[in-house]
């Protein structure tokens, strides 16, 4: 895969061979986000789990305590009174079942995260095929099946993000923006690693974190040391 000149030059920034503390990659991370917009800063945690495994799934949410520099636009699904609840807790967008044919035959995705009131999750569950692969699906593990819909908009709009594993056993997640200071970009990360670290399996076998690697949007990936974790 060729790269262009910025790409080139941040990798001569640092040694990619090299295991970084978490200070000196998000300062290297920050130096080499050389982008015309405002970067994401994401980390890529290789885990040694294997996800085919239902007791070696990782799935959770956490609030990052500087939020994610990024407006998210929160659908709900809700009835009766958890309408108006919705709605004044700031959802994006409220509604039921008239919604389904919007999204399945148009095509509308015009929001970020789903949250749905249990009794609300056979309707949706029409929309697996559509949310699922776009990691949209509702879950209670993630807190977006709740009937406390206030809260769940509140943290999601306050910064919070899921973890998973991808195919590949891989989490990625967004820690922030390039803008964001080190400090903050550094409270951002910690709070994710430990709850990821408490999230490992008691079945593992082996070592949970493989590799964990943070990077900017068009930036080069740099190594972090995952002996604290």
């Amino acid at each position: 895969m060729k790269h262009g000149k910025k790409y080139n030059a941040a990798i001569k920034e640092f040694d990619r061979a090299t295991y970084y503390e978490a200070d000196e990659a998000i300062a290297m991370v920050k130096k080499t986000a050389t982008a015309k917009f405002d970067e994401t800063v994401e980390v890529h945690i290789r885990t040694g789990c294997d996800g085919r495994h239902a007791e070696q799934q990782i799935r959770g949410a956490v609030v990052l305590p500087n939020g994610t520099g990024k407006t998210v636009k929160v659908l709900v699904f809700a009835k009766g009174d958890k309408i108006n609840e919705a709605e004044a807790a700031g959802a994006d967008f409220v509604g039921g079942e008239e919604l389904i044919p919007k999204i399945q035959n148009e095509g509308w995705l015009d929001f970020d995260v789903v949250v749905a009131t249990p009794d609300m999750m056979g309707v949706v569950g029409r929309l697996g095929k559509v949310l699922g692969p776009k990691g949209l699906m509702p879950n209670p593990k993630a807190g977006t099946v709740t009937m406390d819909v206030t809260k769940a908009i509140n943290d999601i709009k306050a910064g919070k993000i899921e973890y998973r594993l991808d195919k590949s056993n891989i989490i990625h997640c967004p820690i922030g923006k390039a803008s964001f200071t080190e400090e903050q970009l550094k409270q951002n990360f910690q709070t994710l690693m430990d709850a990821i670290a408490k999230a490992k399996p008691s079945t593992l076998k082996g070592q949970y974190l493989k590799s964990v690697t943070l990077a900017t949007t068009m930036g080069p990936g740099v190594r972090v040391s995952t002996a604290k974790f």
